[in-house]
């Protein structure tokens, strides 16, 4: 343990010495990355110093015990301070591990979020907008920027398709667990009958590429350009701003319509088409491991029910880890950290049992 920590507080001195270096303050991207860095090992060197800052007093304590000429006062003292700094010890060894867990490499990254209506017409449209909405709020109250990137409303209020990119920090690490089946209970308002209607949604959270990440070769792509269809502005039906990207070795289909140039559509439909593509190559390696090690809570399976809207009860639960909050108002309105926090203890709870076994 003490070797790993000294480990950790040397690369935190390390890193405190470059970001002062200024060659590296000169350099924006190599100094953004040292500073994510530092940020990340930041809280886990200041509990290594206290753990190793409470060691060196309980050996300190011990010796003056052990001291055969030490006042005898001075050594009821120091027994006492003993079990106080033993229980200190336990506690922050404690934090220390949770500290320690393996780290998701995409914690940290951007994510295109696509929200998708599922069973259920119009009302898992509207339903559609409902988790938008809550993703959007959630997003606002974190700190972070929300973009569509593209959208297929309907014309109640709904969206039969929203793909969006949210960019911030920490972005997935908050949004990881949101990834499957989302089924909402209610009744529609034109349901005379007050009759309660199921409805379902899917939502993918794909971590954003960077380009070290994927290798697409343009010749592995097939681009079409169309006219724009539906809202969009004075652009639709007059220009072929529409853009609809192949990636012809995985069969990976992508369009974008929602901005006004031909050249916006293509950047953006290619940030899309990267994440996808990656998501796929993460997921085939994650399925890999899933034999000898369960690393998240439930699959991350898009088809995997995860959650259910109950309006009338006014309740949302979460069936992979049996959380049921009547909280469902302030939950739709963004207020998701009590739901987000409990997903990820859960996680936690997993990654250790795995680990000591």
């Amino acid at each position: 343990m003490n070797t790993r920590l000294d480990d950790i507080l040397h690369k935190h001195e390390e890193l405190t010495i470059m970001l002062s270096d200024p060659e590296v303050t000169s350099d924006p991207k190599r100094y953004t990355e040292l500073s994510r860095e530092f940020s990340e090992i930041e809280p886990l060197a200041e509990k290594a110093a206290h753990y190793m800052g409470l060691q060196q007093q309980l050996e300190d304590n011990q010796e003056l015990i052990a001291d055969a000429d030490c006042d005898p006062e001075l050594k009821d003292i120091a027994q006492e301070e003993i079990l106080e700094l033993k229980k200190a010890m336990t506690a922050c060894n404690e934090e220390l591990t949770l500290l320690l867990l393996p780290k998701d490499p995409n914690d940290n990254r951007n994510i295109i979020l696509e929200v998708r209506a599922g069973t259920g017409g119009d009302e898992a449209a509207l339903f559609a907008a409902d988790l938008f909405r809550m993703y959007s709020r959630y997003a606002e109250i974190k700190g972070f920027k929300v973009e569509i990137l593209s959208s297929n409303g309907t014309g109640i209020g709904g969206y039969k398709e929203v793909i969006a990119q949210i960019t911030g920090t920490g972005v997935y690490s908050s949004f990881k667990f949101e990834s499957g089946t989302h089924r909402v209970q209610r009744i529609p308002s034109t349901e005379s009958g007050g009759r309660i209607h199921t409805s379902a949604c899917t939502v993918a959270v794909l971590p954003e590429a960077k380009e070290v990440d994927i290798d697409i070769r343009p010749d592995d792509l097939r681009i079409d350009v169309y006219r724009a269809s539906g809202a969009g502005g004075q652009h639709v039906n007059k220009t072929e701003s529409a853009v609809r990207i192949t990636h012809i070795p995985t069969g990976t289909v992508v369009q974008c319509q929602d901005q006004a140039s031909q050249h916006k559509n293509k950047a953006q439909a290619m940030k899309v088409l990267q994440a996808r593509i990656l998501a796929k190559k993460q997921e085939t390696a994650h399925n890999e491991r899933a034999e000898t090690r369960k690393d998240m809570v439930g699959s991350g399976d898009r088809s995997e029910r995860i959650r259910t809207y109950n309006y009338p009860q006014g309740r949302m639960t979460d069936h992979r880890i049996n959380l049921t909050l009547y909280k469902l108002e302030q939950i739709l309105n963004g207020e998701m950290d009590e739901l987000v926090q409990a997903l990820q203890a859960h996680q936690q709870a997993e990654l250790l049992t795995a680990q000591q076994g």
